[in-house]
């Protein structure tokens, strides 16, 4: 499941640094504005103790997680929208990613050029918001002339479309975003389909110093922030350079590192997850035998649709799903106590899988 989050922020809060740090993927970092150009993606494991607990029960050879793709998008400055900047092929790459993960820096540095001349995060928060929201009012005008076209002939899609243009541009036109607006299921399908940057799902990112990584809550900007995006948008607070050199470290060292600093979890794994689940992403396990495996679904996924992402076959040949928990697993200690105690389950084509559903597809090609 090709599914990624774009990292965007102002130039030089520390996007690339962030995105070294959870791809180890040696993207270029300097400090001036435009350092990246086209953008770094990189895949990162997802976090997940589960997998070596079913391992420890059903053990396999080997131990697969799941991924997630990250996009470091170039820094974004006031007038992006209008080209400012490269503002306009920075944006295109913003378009091509189904979330944004938007960095504002919330640590005092001077060896740290500020683009801005000040660290203001909430104005920094305002500047790249106010680009896209100018930069989809412009596609939406684009739009609306072709589509009011189309509804002169009485097209029952342009029709629809046209109801949905104008619920959106006069929420851009007042400065907010199209994620603010609620939409019906049909509604939701047409603005899917116009790729706005400001109907997809964020996730503020506050780079905070080392010395708040125990208590990244205790950062003197995170109630600001917090209270700014409030309804817009989920904040999690990481110290990205810090993040980076944790990357860098043996098992050893980092645990030694964390334990000093005080800090149960790299603050990576926090993001990942946060991130994962802005996308509504879910894992199901399949163990035992080669391997032991993470999958990732969208939620809402029945058992088929499940199964073809493992294989195209699986689908097309689904009979069932043999589905126990990893609760009832990790509770009961092994297959045959979730057996016995009734928990072991045989789910059909309807049935909607469940975040922790360890499988078993049965099919027939």
């Amino acid at each position: 499941m090709s599914l990624t989050a774009g990292i965007v922020g102002l130039p030089n809060v520390g996007k690339s640094t962030l995105f070294n740090a959870i791809t180890k993927a040696g993207a270029e970092m300097a400090n001036y504005p435009f350092a990246t150009i086209d953008p770094n993606v990189g895949m990162v494991e997802v976090p997940d103790n589960r997998l070596q607990r079913i391992d420890e029960i059903i053990p396999a050879k080997k131990i697969v997680p799941t991924t997630f793709e990250f996009t470091d998008i170039a820094g974004i400055v006031k007038g992006a929208s209008k080209g400012e900047g490269l503002g306009n092929k920075f944006l295109e790459n913003i378009r091509q990613t189904d979330a944004i993960v938007h960095v504002v820096r919330a640590f005092d540095d001077n060896d740290i050029t500020s683009v801005t001349g000040k660290v203001d995060p909430i104005d920094d928060i305002d500047t790249i918001n106010l680009e896209l929201v100018m930069a989809d009012l412009d596609a939406v005008n684009k739009r609306l002339a072709k589509v009011q076209r189309a509804a002169k002939g009485r097209d029952k899609d342009a029709l629809a479309e046209l109801d949905v243009l104008n619920k959106i541009k006069p929420v851009l036109e007042d400065g907010k975003s199209v994620r603010s607006i609620d939409f019906n299921d049909d509604e939701k399908q047409i603005v899917k389909g116009l790729f706005l940057l400001t109907s997809k799902p964020v996730l503020y990112v506050a780079n905070i110093s080392e010395d708040d990584m125990a208590d990244p809550d205790a950062n003197k900007y995170m109630d600001q922030i917090k209270e700014h995006v409030k309804g817009d948008g989920e904040v999690i607070g990481v110290a990205a350079a810090a993040e980076e050199q944790i990357a860098e470290m043996d098992e050893a060292d980092k645990a030694d590192f964390l334990e000093m600093e005080g800090v149960k979890e790299p603050g990576l794994n926090r993001l990942i997850r946060a991130a994962y689940k802005l996308l509504g992403l879910e894992t199901f396990f399949t163990a035992g035998g080669p391997e032991t495996r993470a999958w990732t679904f969208k939620k809402g996924t029945k058992a088929p649709q499940a199964a073809g992402i493992i294989h195209s076959d699986f689908e097309r040949g689904f009979i069932r799903a043999e589905v126990m928990s990893f609760d009832d697993l990790d509770k009961l200690g092994s297959e045959a106590a979730v057996k016995e105690a009734g928990k072991l389950r045989l789910e059909g084509k309807d049935y909607v899988m469940q975040d922790g559903d360890i499988v078993e597809f049965r099919f027939n090609v």
